[in-house]
């Protein structure tokens, strides 16, 4: 829904079944085996700059969102493993067509019922080129459901 505020942060959480850890290390070290839990929705993640999980470095994403094949170059803003969180700014891609900023962090916690498992939280902040441009919603929802393939790739029997 188009709004006249430019500025915005989306959150939400998922419940998966994997380890803080494990489901860290796959974004934040291992991006480029992304595609094997959701080729439907990535395609491939390759390292353009720098080292996977060192911040600084630049990745480039290939996906498809909302029907069309999309491609995100990032860098890795920040990577705290004791706190199983990472930050991720779009610097080119589709997504600069519409936003003058966006970034994304994941952040992940143990759940707290002693079930096992985590809370993956996600924080989308950025600010839109113009009024008329939707806030991300959609772009929200990809992530989620991108987690919720990993999840079940990190847990799946052998």
């Amino acid at each position: 829904m188009a709004s006249s505020t430019l500025t915005g942060k989306l959150e939400a959480d998922v419940e998966i079944k994997a380890s803080p850890e494990q489901f860290l290390d796959m974004w934040a070290n291992k991006p480029h085996h992304v595609h094997h839990a959701c080729a439907d929705k990535v395609q491939g993640c390759d390292l353009h700059e720098g080292e996977l999980g060192k911040v600084g470095s630049v990745i480039i994403w290939r996906y498809v969102h909302d029907g069309k094949a999309k491609v995100s170059k990032q860098v890795i803003e920040a990577i705290d493993p004791d706190k199983n969180s990472a930050t991720f700014r779009e610097i080119e891609g589709d997504l600069m067509k519409e936003f003058k900023t966006i970034s994304a962090t994941l952040q992940v916690s143990p759940k707290s019922d002693g079930t096992g498992g985590s809370v993956v939280h996600w924080t989308l902040e950025y600010e839109k080129l113009h009024p008329g441009i939707d806030h991300p919603e959609t772009l929200l929802q990809l992530v989620q459901d991108i987690s919720k393939d990993i999840d079940a790739h990190l847990t799946r029997p052998n």
